[in-house]
């Protein structure tokens, strides 16, 4: 079985962090959003990738094939028509194997074991509050009967969570092929659950599987919030001598921290220098400088230099600016 990733999109809410780096190498709790979910798939025994990609796409090649020792293919999608069309891309890649999709922007904990033994197709579902925001499946108490992206009148709490594995691969490359050829849109965009409701129409079986834990991280809230989850669930103690830190904390051994209180719920990346400064609260990004500082609920991008007094900071990647 292989996977499919789609991580071609912008991230406009994640700006400026995604000015200069795709939204799936965003950094949470020690690592890309992306790593967290290929470290997941892999030791489910998943060897084969295939990854849509878009602006920026090549520092997502950079990163797979310098971090991962996996069968990896690249599809470029040129034109952002929708998810729906992000996936019809990668038709000559599906095969006649099943498949799992997976959404590059979110960080997802479930028993896949439990989700691909199903005799039939499965989509990850979770009951929200405001499914507005989703698309939504409607279910006749077993399988699924219609589908809805972003519905104004939701019918149904139960979210799609980004998640799909395709047991059906040659029909739903052919509802793909339906789907582009008579221009089946929503809002204007070639979504994936339009072709999964055109494989509900010629009589495939689609039932639901609840997705434990699902953390969003596109906007800077949610990003730290599951950032904050992550690192709970981290359970060795770092220790710095001659600085404080309250746990949960990650720091990467190639961090460089000096006289300086670190924690709770703070992420430090690869070469990231932290001098005479306070944070909680917050990523900071690989390369990144912080130098008398007081810092909270702050987000500092790659290779971002921040000295003085502060509250609370967003910065991007200011690596590639030219002075």
């Amino acid at each position: 079985m292989k996977a499919i990733i789609p991580v071609a999109g912008i991230g406009s809410r994640l700006r400026p962090h995604t000015h200069t780096a795709p939204k799936a190498l965003i950094h949470v709790a020690g690592k890309p959003i992306l790593g967290h979910i290929l470290d997941e798939i892999i030791a489910f025994g998943i060897e084969e990738v295939v990854f849509v990609i878009g602006f920026l796409g090549e520092k997502i090649i950079d990163y797979v094939r310098k971090s991962y020792k996996i069968r990896a293919s690249f599809v470029t999608q040129k034109e952002l028509k929708g998810l729906g069309w992000a996936i019809y891309l990668t038709r000559e890649h599906i095969g006649t194997e099943p498949v799992l999709i997976i959404l590059g922007d979110t960080i997802f904990e479930t028993d896949l074991n439990l989700m691909i033994s199903s005799e039939f197709d499965v989509i990850g579902t979770k009951i929200v509050d405001n499914p507005a925001r989703f698309g939504i499946a409607d279910t006749d108490g077993k399988f699924v009967t219609s589908l809805t992206e972003k519905p104004e009148k939701p019918t149904s709490n139960q979210a799609l969570m980004g998640i799909y594995y395709i047991r059906s691969t040659e029909l739903f490359s052919t509802c793909l092929e339906e789907m582009v050829a008579k221009k089946i849109t929503t809002k204007e965009e070639y979504q994936l659950t339009d072709a999964l409701a055109l494989m509900i129409k010629h009589g495939c079986k689609i039932i639901t599987h609840n997705i434990e834990g699902w953390y969003d991280c596109g906007k800077p809230d949610t990003l730290l919030a599951t950032n904050r989850y992550l690192l709970s669930q981290i359970k060795s103690v770092d220790v710095r001598e001659g600085n404080i830190l309250i746990q949960p904390v990650f720091i990467s051994p190639t961090a460089i921290i000096e006289n300086s209180v670190i924690g709770p719920y703070v992420s430090v990346g690869d070469n990231a220098r932290i001098i005479r400064s306070i944070i909680k609260d917050s990523i900071i990004s690989e390369s990144a400088g912080v130098v008398d500082c007081l810092l909270e609920s702050s987000l500092i991008g790659n290779s971002s230099m921040i000295s003085g007094q502060f509250k609370q900071a967003n910065l991007g990647d200011s690596s590639e600016i030219k002075y």
